[in-house]
């Protein structure tokens, strides 16, 4: 499983944070979690009710508790439209990797795999997912598990789940007090199969959470006054459901945000925040804590990427071989990016000549959105390993 240690100071994570869901590739094999690391566990999960599904094809993701420059918020619950017939979601999860906190980003796939054991309700009780099922290229609704309205959704049946999962409200794995399940062979064998990642509106459902004071924890102590909604981002309305109570008393450990485990980035691959305190920051390393926008669908509709802060290690030979190392990695990310733009377009005007319809032109505006977001994960790969190799640690010190 990649991961990586932020800090509140390492600023570079929260410039991630906001593009990581969508970073990941299109496609992918095993292992495909990122995550971020953090001392102290979040907090138990709120109790709520599911509202009703909108409409056919679209699938329950539960809500989690994600972590921010301002400690943990609750991401609701929602109902999201499938990206492909026979795909699955496989929740995100925290857990316990010896000495922090991590989280495990979830992925769509044709099998549930391992999400903790954690259970979330609404199908996903620890195992697998009791929700519902694919026939025919068509999503059928547990009724005995879900909100689904017979009058507009056909495709149901009802099957009773016994859950023999213990009925807690604990929203982690591993740790003081956490869930102790492990993944199963056939867990284990989903987490190898093809994936996708989050979809976008997955990934602006979380940014508009993150972006709400009233869903940290520190505001609501655990129960988030947004705990479900109908459709992704819909935080206000009928469609959004309130906690009906905390899972459990909330008891931050003292000065929350000051807790966060240290750590530089691990060269792997990241998922977060922080836009903490700059006092901490690597000496010679000014902090970027400039936010990047989503990722777009098209290449050419990326904002440039800001070059890095000129080194300042204390030795010119040392900042004139850093300096180098930075512009041959900007020159060449700036050459994929205009490939990737250029191979665009012409796919494109392609379409425009073949009259497509509207569902080759969403096929290929979703191709371009993860194409995009792949190439962004990769600069952003590049950036940190490079950044590590020139921490001011490992600086030469100047021949006098």
């Amino acid at each position: 499983m990649k991961r990586i240690r932020c800090s509140a100071s390492v600023v570079l994570c929260s410039i991630l944070f906001a593009i990581v869901m969508m970073a990941l590739p299109a496609t992918s094999g095993a292992q495909v979690g990122i995550g971020i690391s953090v001392n102290f566990g979040p907090p138990a999960l709120p109790v709520y009710e599911q509202p009703p599904c909108p409409s056919p094809g679209y699938l329950w993701t539960p809500g989690y508790w994600a972590y921010g420059p301002d400690g943990y918020y609750w991401v609701p619950g929602t109902w999201v439209m499938a990206p492909q017939p026979g795909f699955l979601w496989t929740p995100g999860w925290w857990g316990w990797g010896g000495s922090a906190f991590l989280f495990h980003v979830g992925y769509w796939g044709p099998h549930i795999g391992f999400y903790g054991g954690i259970n979330y309700g609404f199908g996903y009780f620890g195992n697998g997912y009791q929700g519902g099922e694919w026939r025919g290229g068509q999503f059928f609704y547990n009724r005995s598990v879900n909100n689904v309205n017979v009058t507009n959704i056909h495709n149901v049946y009802n099957t009773t789940v016994i859950n023999n999962t213990t009925v807690n409200r604990v929203s982690y794995n591993g740790g003081n007090g956490g869930i102790t399940a492990r993944a199963t062979p056939q867990e284990e064998a989903a987490e190898h199969e093809q994936h996708l990642p989050p979809v976008a509106a997955q990934t602006q459902h979380e940014e508009a959470a993150r972006n709400d004071p009233q869903q940290r924890a520190s505001v609501n102590q655990g129960r988030p006054p947004v705990a479900a909604t109908a459709r992704p981002g819909e935080l206000k309305g009928e469609g959004a459901v309130p906690a009906r109570e905390a899972g459990a008393p909330y008891h931050p450990p003292a000065g929350e945000r000051g807790n966060e485990q240290a750590g530089r980035p691990e060269n792997n691959v990241p998922r977060p925040p922080n836009a903490g305190e700059r006092g901490s920051e690597p000496a010679g390393r000014p902090a970027n804590n400039v936010p990047r926008p989503p990722v777009p669908n098209d290449a050419k509709d990326l904002q440039p990427h800001e070059r890095p802060p000129a080194p300042n290690t204390g030795s010119a030979k040392t900042d004139q071989k850093y300096q180098q190392q930075q512009d041959k990695l900007y020159a060449k990310q700036q050459q994929d990016h205009q490939k990737l733009a250029q191979k665009q377009e012409q796919e494109h005007q392609r379409l425009a000549q073949q009259n497509a319809n509207e569902a080759q032109k969403q096929q290929t505006e979703q191709r371009h959105q993860q194409q995009t977001q792949q190439m962004e994960q990769k600069h952003e790969q590049q950036a940190q390993h490079l950044q590590q190799k020139q921490q001011p640690a490992h600086s030469e010190p100047e021949k006098k």
